[in-house]
């Protein structure tokens, strides 16, 4: 490319990505990405990310404003346009973007799609909204599941299953996310890397209910930050920091991590047993591996990686039985929406019955590989009873040699069994966790 080229247009870009997530189905993790490495300007690239990621996590609530405004929906085949005006609209609701720019370069983009007929639409659409903003956001408030933007389906489930914290489950889930990174003991003491971070102006502060755990004044380019070469610290969530710190690893234990990747936690599971533990990391995407094998690499740590089937382990394991098994299961994801908005679009009711149906498969050949004595310890980033308390609880029940251990913690709600951490809470992501003990 020549020097005089263009950069490309961001709310154009903006816009092509939010059509691979929300009409081809792509993860929003794949398709972010490719579309921000078209740019070489670091603030271009925030502003298109700031627009796609605020625009899906506001999608079903623009999309309401949309249809109450327009009084003949746009065909199908313009489903562009209808995302274009979606994007005007984000812009004068939540973005400090003078209203005539937002409207003004909202409309250009018509042509840029080759779509000049709907110049005059997106232009009244947007003007229209600026003028009658109280009375339309009145009227499409009166929907819960639409003031908060999330699907019909999941707000009535948290509804049911929080009856007192649902509002603020919702609220948490179109925050944007801290960022929390989880210190390497082997590499550094949690003070070294505070007085690091503090040395290069960077932010910082530990997190109380993690001894490793500290967090990020604001986002940046954590391949950048002091010590990240040598391995001294990953990007984790504190909710997720507690699976280690509750199954509470030992050296020369035998543990497997039974769907380890990327490898947040079978890392941690190595750094708070001193990387002495005999740790089997296995995982069923093989594409998965490589990422899962880096992070050990970065970190220094041991484990030997496998590739397997959770449900199967008559094609993978030797037969000797673990003293500790980590079961972070396949899940509706529903509790780190606020990192991930795409999966309010991606998920349906449909899926939890089929997860619910893999967990207990999971859960119970699993079972099966643990010591007399030995630990498990179910794990999930979802906030839904289905895939956590009724899942742990008709385990229980059917399982007399199975005995719940109580977690000891300050964090979380305590359910029937285990404990559910809302998203939000403490400004930690949503998750569940439910140690179970096999009788001796």
């Amino acid at each position: 490319m020549s020097g005089a080229s263009q950069s490309p247009n961001a709310r154009f870009v903006a816009l092509r990505i939010l059509q691979s997530v929300l009409e081809n189905g792509r993860s929003l993790s794949q398709a972010l990405p490719e579309g921000l490495a078209q740019f070489s300007d670091p603030r271009e690239r925030g502003f298109t990310q700031n627009l796609v990621i605020g625009t899906l996590r506001w999608h079903l609530r623009l999309q309401a404003i949309l249809r109450q405004m327009m009084k003949k929906p746009l065909k199908e085949k313009d489903s562009d346009i209808a995302l274009l005006i979606e994007l005007g609209l984000y812009q004068i609701l939540y973005l400090n973007v003078p209203e005539h720019a937002a409207v003004g370069e909202t409309v250009t983009l018509t042509g840029k799609l080759r779509k000049g007929w709907a110049k005059g639409v997106v232009n009244g659409v947007l003007r229209n909204f600026i003028r009658q903003q109280e009375t339309i956001l009145a009227e499409v408030d009166l929907k819960p599941a639409q003031k908060f933007a999330h699907p019909q389906w999941f707000f009535k489930k948290v509804r049911k299953a929080y009856p007192d914290q649902w509002e603020a489950i919702l609220e948490a889930n179109n925050q944007e996310a801290p960022l929390f990174l989880r210190v390497n003991p082997l590499v550094q003491s949690r003070e070294d890397f505070l007085a690091k971070l503090q040395a290069v102006g960077i932010a910082a502060e530990p997190h109380s209910f993690s001894p490793q755990g500290v967090k990020l004044a604001q986002g940046c380019d954590i391949t950048q930050l002091p010590s990240y070469e040598e391995g001294g610290f990953s990007v984790q969530d504190i909710a997720a920091q507690q699976a280690a710190l509750t199954l509470k690893p030992q050296p020369g234990e035998r543990i497997l991590d039974a769907c380890a990747a990327p490898g947040g936690k079978t890392t941690h599971l190595q750094e708070v047993a001193q990387n002495q533990a005999d740790l089997t990391a296995l995982e069923v995407a093989p594409e998965r591996l490589e990422r899962l094998s880096e992070n050990l690499y970065r970190l220094g740590l041991e484990a030997e990686v496998l590739q397997g089937d959770a449900a199967q382990p008559n094609d993978w394991w030797d037969g000797q039985p673990y003293d500790k098994i980590l079961l972070d299961a396949p899940c509706s994801a529903t509790g780190i929406i606020r990192r991930h908005p795409d999966i309010k679009h991606h998920r349906t009711a449909e899926d939890i019955e089929a997860l619910t149906t893999l967990q207990a498969q999971i859960l119970e050949a699993q079972w099966a590989l643990l010591k007399p004595g030995g630990q498990l310890l179910y794990a999930t980033c979802s906030v839904l009873p289905e895939e956590n308390t009724l899942q742990t609880q008709a385990f229980l029940d059917n399982h007399p040699d199975a005995k719940q251990v109580p977690i000891d913690a300050p964090w979380g709600l305590t359910q029937p069994t285990g404990k559910q951490i809302l998203p939000g809470d403490t400004e930690m992501d949503g998750f569940y966790y439910c140690l179970i003990e096999k009788r001796a």
